[in-house]
């Protein structure tokens, strides 16, 4: 609007004058101008638009991340773009954050916890394995995303389970031995993972080697127990039998039928005391709240008092002289009653005439060491790893009618771990036995 005055004044005097060329050169020149200078301004606007926008397209594309920020400036038509832009990106950054921390709280707890776990797609691929998994099946860690199950684990039996689960999408729960972890015993627990997008399925892996082991000694020391009453009751019921069907009457025989039920008692009172002594060992009851101090040589001589009668009716002679001074720290009872159990047996099963000697003195290393040796039958060396199981006797004929209930051993066993010592034992068949005793000082 204002150009248009502006160019008649200026072209009024060349209208005058005739000069029509002049004219039209100015009035381009004024068309040219009045054209040149929106088309700038609209240039300069767009280049504006257009820079805001790129802004705006990098803040968006680098979502969720914090940088590059969205300045607060621009056209007015955006500036209520960028604003929105601003509170959604706040709230995508705080939903990602939120996630990631219970995404590395989640990987934290399953990669601490001692069972294995396990995650799989729907073609077996693995997703999540925890150190503990692999470490069960010598994998090397960590087991890194993307792996087939194979290249893990090379066992048909928990793939069989992952794949029934993706199959049929419910849980799956078995007791296993798995060959390629040690043949360890282990209870498998398989879900599937709720997911729209892809099938996968989670494994874990519960190490119940323990229990297994545990229930499977229990099944066989109630079979063992049962084995070893079983014989006693029968022998005593059988001559009570026969003593009330007339034997009572037979003066040639009465007595001896009598006395082989006395036997018998006897045994079976000694397989109830040793019992009861292993399950006081077992559940801790008798245990004192702190050890004592005791006299090695002392409770050689208590023990030693506790069978010298059985040693003299069988002429065995009991020596302990190269007993030196030296104490341990332990429990006064149960010690005595294994160095009884040890005195027992080498009295038990020695010659007429033979010797069992005690020595007790402490080593270089600063353990107590006590040995309790005779020139007895001694031991194969085919039983020699198996004589401290429960039940476990070398020769049962002989045992039954010395009173060997194959549960003196493993008290002593017991007795000397729970006072942090060991016992080991050196025999030859025919050359006698020496059993070793090692516990810290006092």
């Amino acid at each position: 609007m204002i150009s248009l005055p502006l160019a008649i004044g200026w072209v009024r005097g060349d209208i005058a004058s005739g000069s029509l060329l002049a004219v039209w050169i100015k009035l381009a020149v004024v068309l040219g101008c009045t054209s040149a200078i929106p088309l700038l301004l609209m240039s300069m606007q767009a280049r504006r638009w257009r820079l805001r926008v790129h802004e705006v397209e990098n803040f968006v594309s680098a979502l969720p991340a914090t940088v590059p920020e969205l300045s607060p400036g621009g056209p007015a038509e955006l500036q209520q773009l960028s604003h929105t832009l601003r509170a959604m990106s706040l709230r995508v950054r705080q939903g990602v954050e939120r996630a990631s921390r219970e995404s590395s709280r989640r990987e934290a707890i399953l990669s601490c916890i001692a069972e294995g776990v396990l995650a799989v797609d729907s073609d077996l691929k693995i997703i999540f394995c925890n150190d503990a998994f692999a470490t069960a099946f010598s994998a090397r860690t960590p087991v890194s995303e993307g792996r087939t199950l194979y290249e893990v684990v090379r066992e048909p039996t928990l793939r069989d389970i992952l794949q029934r689960v993706l199959r049929t999408r419910s849980a799956e729960m078995d007791r296993l031995q798995l060959p390629t972890a040690g043949k360890k015993w282990f209870e498998a627990r398989a879900l599937p993972l709720n997911s729209e997008a892809k099938q996968a399925a989670v494994l874990v892996l519960h190490d119940i080697t323990d229990l297994h082991n545990q229930e499977q000694l229990r099944k066989d020391f109630v079979a063992d127990v049962s084995h070893e009453l079983r014989t006693p009751l029968s022998a005593i019921r059988g001559y009570a039998e026969t003593l009330l069907e007339g034997a009572l009457e037979d003066k040639d025989n009465n007595r001896r039928f009598v006395e082989i039920i006395l036997s018998h008692s006897v045994r079976l009172a000694n397989i109830a005391s040793d019992l009861l002594v292993l399950s006081e060992l077992d559940a801790d009851a008798s245990f004192p709240a702190s050890p004592e101090r005791l006299s090695v040589p002392e409770l050689v001589q208590s023990a030693i008092y506790s069978v010298e009668n059985a040693a003299a009716q069988r002429k065995v002679k009991l020596n302990s002289e190269r007993c030196q001074e030296c104490y341990v720290l332990g429990l006064r009872f149960r010690l005595e009653q294994a160095l009884v159990n040890l005195l027992d047996n080498a009295v038990k099963f020695n010659r007429p005439e033979g010797k069992v000697c005690v020595e007790c003195a402490p080593e270089p290393s600063g353990r107590v060491r006590i040995v309790v040796s005779d020139n007895g039958i001694g031991i194969p060396s085919g039983d020699v790893k198996r004589i401290f199981e429960r039940f476990y006797r070398v020769d049962k004929a002989r045992s039954r009618p010395t009173g060997g209930t194959g549960l003196g051993l493993p008290i002593v066993k017991e007795v000397i771990e729970r006072m942090g010592g060991t016992v080991t034992v050196e025999s030859a068949l025919g050359q006698g036995s020496k059993f070793i005793i090692l516990l810290s000082p006092a």
